[in-house]
């Protein structure tokens, strides 16, 4: 699957592949252990393969699962680019350390303190 071209485009596709429980399950499954077949990531999911195959499709459309071929085999490995770009660009910039210095300021105003 060709990676979509625009950062908007490609972040979209994370989100929605993202949205989906399954498909975060067969992340966190590729996490602990990468590299692995289909049959092995239908292991402990009650779907069919093809359901399966249609969820690794769509993590590969948001380039967070890449395939290799081995022989008969066709191995998925997790990317976590996507995700750290994800961060970057939506998370870090609400992490806790600024949301406790809002709070602060938020508490001092309504007490009526100024900064001395």
């Amino acid at each position: 699957m060709p990676i979509l071209g625009t950062v908007k485009e490609r972040e979209d596709e994370v989100f929605k592949a993202l949205a989906d429980t399954t498909r975060r399950r067969l992340l966190d499954q590729l996490h602990s252990n990468n590299g692995q077949t289909l049959e092995e990531l239908c292991k402990g999911l009650d779907m069919t393969r093809q359901a399966v195959s249609q969820h690794l499709s769509r993590l590969e459309t948001a380039n967070l699962v890449s395939t290799v071929r081995r022989g008969r085999k066709k191995l998925h490995y997790l990317n976590p680019v996507p995700i750290h770009e994800i961060y970057h660009r939506w998370i870090e910039k609400y992490e806790m350390r600024h949301l406790n210095m809002l709070r602060e300021i938020k508490s001092r105003a309504e007490k009526g303190e100024t900064h001395g």
